[in-house]
């Protein structure tokens, strides 16, 4: 079923609206498939904008960190913050410099982080962290301490007031450049894995897991 994600003057795109996607599936197929993101946020009267990674869980986004951390105590206070993801799918080369572009798919979420106290709900957060990186791996691994989770913070930022922008296709020359003898069209990017290396206190007889063996990102 089509769920759009309502339109907010904060969210409501005014350059290349035809670019803009509302879709919640949309949107959440850019989170899941990114690693980080950039937390924007206004602290003590300066701008900052921190990258970290996340996970999703449902209709949330959840960031973590130190509990000593300047982002997390001054989002933990409830302000307001910017998150930004972008993926880059490709290189668009025109026949001139002006038309050059990039192929890209992003995600602008605004709204007011929220802190998650229970151990219970932090737990599932760090587990979301962790499958978000490469699934599967939370089943093999040893979870997080009452310590660990003491010294981290995790807060919670719902997906209410979020745009989709997604640049496809080729290049859009002028009509008098198409006769330009030089090559136009797209250079397709995308992330790929590489053979797994082993950490240098591994002991030998382990192998990596198959879901790390055979990991590819979409």
């Amino acid at each position: 079923m089509y769920n759009e994600i309502n339109q907010t003057e904060k969210t409501r795109l005014k350059r290349m609206p035809k670019r803009g996607d509302f879709d919640r599936e949309t949107i959440n197929s850019i989170l899941d498939e990114a690693f980080i993101c950039h937390v924007g946020f206004i602290a003590n009267g300066h701008p900052f904008v921190i990258p970290t990674a996340y996970g999703r869980v449902g209709d949330d986004l959840f960031i973590h960190g130190s509990a000593a951390s300047r982002m997390m105590q001054s989002l933990a206070d409830g302000i307001d913050v910017c998150v930004t993801v972008t993926l880059i799918d490709g290189l668009v080369l025109a026949r001139s410099a002006f038309h050059h572009s990039i192929n890209y798919r992003s995600i602008v979420i605004m709204g007011n982080a929220e802190i998650v106290t229970g151990d219970e709900e932090k737990t599932k957060a760090l587990e979301a962290f962790t499958e978000h990186l490469i699934p599967g791996r939370w089943d093999d691994v040893r979870k997080p301490t009452a310590a660990e989770l003491k010294a981290t913070t995790v807060l919670r930022l719902p997906i209410t007031e979020a745009s989709a922008k997604i640049r496809t296709g080729d290049p859009i020359d002028d009509e008098e450049d198409y006769s330009i003898p030089v090559w136009a069209g797209v250079l397709p990017l995308a992330i790929k894995a590489g053979e797994p290396i082993d950490d240098a206190r591994l002991d030998p007889s382990i192998e990596p897991q198959a879901y790390v063996q055979r990991y590819k990102r979409f």
